[in-house]
């Protein structure tokens, strides 16, 4: 099959989404399927296939844009800064991805329900869509309209992102998700039929992450202190404030560990601030954006994610197959892939106060750590098999042809919104 893997969000970039589709991409080339990625560059002004040399600049679109989507004609659209940016740039997406051409796949696997509206209008007939969404953005921006986008007219973003919601996640002839959370998330919210939705854990290469974990690096743990590592974007959606609160605390009565922070985000500077405003500029650590993450978990000893919104994590996978004590919040899919004080331990998002007893916790009694982190690697290693999760989605691909092809037979998509 000739297969496009295609998102709205910037690739390659720090994030679970970008490691699935590297993942998935070897893993079907490897079974002899043509594979192509498609998003934004990293510097989100460019539309491109990354594999290729072909792209679209976004400069050259804006203009033709700006005067069909003028303030005169289409007023709603400026009367929130978020819906004006998202509708331009998902209008770039569509159009760039329509010039640079659709029509060779077999296979349209979104990883977002833009990408998914998008490309829906305009794929081939022959192209089936199919959905993955690792997350509920509208979820997201309900939170960041609160925080970071609060405004006056923020009710009226809730409503765009909403409605954008429901479309791209009925867009698609199949829609997978990683759990039950975000299954009843989109069937009792955003109106998408369960027969349309197929839970699928996520596969992860397990071998080639162990080899990368033997692999040497520069960064070295200290003697006589135990490591605590965080690996993730530095957002202010997966809390790492809250972890940084947490440590403050945990200073004050002892000093036998260092965290390690790798990951960036538009809360870095902020997370720096507030790190050297509680006394631990020699603590804590921010080591930014890295490639040995195997290396880095293998040498830590306690894995915390304290996410006030998630879906299904690559860093709690990856922390798993690593054989780490994992501490994670009590949000979204979280609870479904680690078992309160089995595989880890599960803290309510944003109590600080059960952060830092639970850290403590795990650094006064090494048999326990020790424990959690042997039965997580037992989980981890039994669950996500890539071999099984790709065999599956293969499975589903095929369903979605055949979806397709019946579908245009009798003249029209019931997917198209």
């Amino acid at each position: 099959m000739k297969i496009l893997l295609a998102t709205y969000w910037p690739i390659p970039h720090v994030g679970g989404v970008w490691n699935y589709m590297v993942q998935l991409r070897e893993k079907l080339e490897s079974l002899g399927h043509e594979v192509d990625m498609l998003g934004y560059d990293e510097d989100n002004i460019s539309v491109y296939i990354v594999n290729e040399d072909r792209k679209i600049d976004s400069e050259k679109l804006l203009p033709l844009l700006n005067a069909k989507l003028n303030e005169q004609t289409y007023p709603a659209i400026y009367a929130n800064e978020l819906v004006k940016y998202t509708e331009f740039h998902r209008y770039v997406y569509e159009l760039s991805a329509a010039y640079l051409g659709l029509d060779k796949y077999d296979v349209i696997h979104t990883q977002d329900v833009i990408a998914t509206a998008s490309i829906n209008r305009i794929r081939p007939k022959h192209s089936a869509l199919i959905a993955t969404l690792h997350g509920s953005v509208a979820h997201e921006v309900r939170h960041q309209l609160n925080t970071i986008h609060k405004s006056n007219t923020s009710y009226m973003a809730r409503v765009y992102y909403d409605e954008l919601e429901r479309i791209g996640a009925t867009s698609a002839e199949v829609t997978i998700v990683a759990n039950e959370w975000l299954k009843s998330i989109l069937t009792n919210e955003f109106q998408v039929p369960t027969e349309q939705i197929k839970v699928l854990h996520y596969g992860f290469d397990t071998e080639n992450f162990i080899k990368r974990s033997k692999e040497k690096s520069s960064i070295q743990p200290p003697k006589n202190k135990k490591v605590i590592i965080y690996a993730g974007r530095l957002v202010e959606l997966k809390g790492v404030h809250h972890l940084i609160s947490a440590l403050g605390k945990l200073k004050k009565i002892r000093k036998d560990w260092v965290c390690w922070i790798i990951g960036n985000g538009d809360k870095q500077a902020e997370l720096k601030v507030q790190s050297k405003g509680l006394g631990l500029d020699g603590d804590i650590f921010f080591f930014g954006k890295r490639d040995d993450i195997p290396y880095l978990l293998a040498k830590s000893d306690i894995f915390v994610l304290p996410s006030l919104l998630e879906n299904q994590p690559l860093s709690v996978i990856e922390a798993q197959i690593a054989g780490k004590a994992i501490i994670v919040s009590d949000v979204g899919g979280l609870p479904e892939i680690v078992e309160d004080g089995v595989t880890g331990l599960i803290t309510p998002a944003g109590d600080v106060e059960t952060l830092y007893k639970k850290i403590n916790l795990l650094l006064d009694d090494e048999k326990y750590r020790k424990r959690l982190g042997a039965n997580s690697k037992k989980w981890g290693m039994t669950h996500w098999s890539i071999d099984k999760g790709v065999k599956h989605l293969l499975e589903i691909y095929k369903s979605a042809i055949s979806i397709r092809g019946k579908d245009e037979s009798n003249g029209a998509s019931d997917h198209n919104n």
